[in-house]
């Protein structure tokens, strides 16, 4: 399945796509499915991302029902008219970021080999995690500014995965149980600024630094997400190239590593690591510029797309 957040007649809601280019609103689908009589144990679904997750399976499995429900209906125009149905092509229709406003970013730093290498830094012996801020996220079509601090602006392709239930010191072997699907990422590095602080926050989440989506998959259609190719383009020039199965610290590592010390919440955002081919590792260097067009695919995520313009 395919999850989205959607704004359309002044509002902001949660759906999921059903086939290429339509979407089902998930809370107005789950009533009009109730009044056709289908069934389920819950009475609705939340119109947010946030609210869905904290459902846990169970409120997957009802937007699934959703799903299979809208499949057959898609030319209903009453469906239409009531905001149930939608295509992605209509006027004032738009896709954004699959989690808004997530409660927490956490982000892996130099989990490649070659990207380590390529930056002249020591392989790790643990995650290196820090902080990415909430107001970095922006979805698809969104644009990635370029700040007036700085022109030092980097790309990242990044493998993202969403934490789907709440937990503490949860075992590796545990782990993939707590996520709720994955999505492309784009981990946007003001390189200078990233090293203002051991840290690297302040360079890793300027506003629009953190692009993600089109959708979320869920996890049931991702079965191994260490075999995904990971790519990035500038301009539909290939400028990183790998697989996830190079983390140097694969997803339930990562897991257990920061749930010692933080109780991991749904919608949670991880952002997993880049491979080589960076801007800043290229001799020379290469930054993003205003009017490029940045775009990321990952295994079967669908394309991540951004243009790229300057601070207003």
């Amino acid at each position: 399945m395919r999850l989205v957040t959607y704004t359309s007649r002044g509002t902001t809601r949660s759906g999921a796509m059903v086939g290429p280019d339509h979407v089902v609103d998930l809370d107005r689908g789950f009533a009009a499915r109730a009044a056709t009589g289908g069934t389920h144990t819950l009475r609705a679904l939340p119109d947010d991302m946030l609210g869905l997750l904290d459902l846990g399976d169970e409120g997957l499995d009802a937007a699934r029902a959703v799903v299979a429900w809208a499949e057959s209906r898609l030319d209903d125009a009453a469906l239409r008219d009531a905001g149930v149905l939608w295509r992605t092509d209509e006027a004032g229709f738009r896709l954004v970021a699959p989690i808004p406003e997530p409660r927490t970013v956490h982000a892996i730093g130099l989990n490649y080999r070659l990207h380590a290498e390529e930056m002249g830094a020591a392989i790790p012996e643990r995650p290196i995690v820090f902080a990415k801020v909430r107001t970095c996220i922006i979805g698809s079509g969104e644009a990635i500014e370029i700040p007036k601090a700085s022109e030092q602006v980097d790309w990242e392709v990044e493998l993202c995965f969403v934490i789907g239930k709440a937990g503490r010191h949860i075992a590796a072997k545990d782990a993939l149980d707590y996520v709720a699907g994955y999505m492309n990422g784009n981990d946007v590095s003001v390189r200078d600024w990233q090293m203002h602080f051991p840290t690297w926050m302040m360079g890793k989440g300027f506003d629009t630094h953190g692009p993600i989506g089109p959708y979320l998959v869920t996890r049931d259609e991702v079965p191994d997400p260490h075999a995904l190719k990971v790519q990035l383009w500038v301009n539909d020039v290939l400028k990183q190239e790998s697989s996830t199965d190079d983390l140097i610290f694969n997803i339930p590592q990562i897991i257990e590593y920061v749930s010692e010390a933080v109780t991991l919440q749904p919608g949670d955002i991880f952002f997993t690591g880049t491979p080589a081919g960076v801007g800043m590792g290229r001799k020379p260097q290469e930054w993003m510029k205003v009017g490029d067009v940045v775009k990321v695919a990952i295994g079967n995520l669908g394309v991540l797309e951004n243009p790229v313009i300057a601070e207003a």
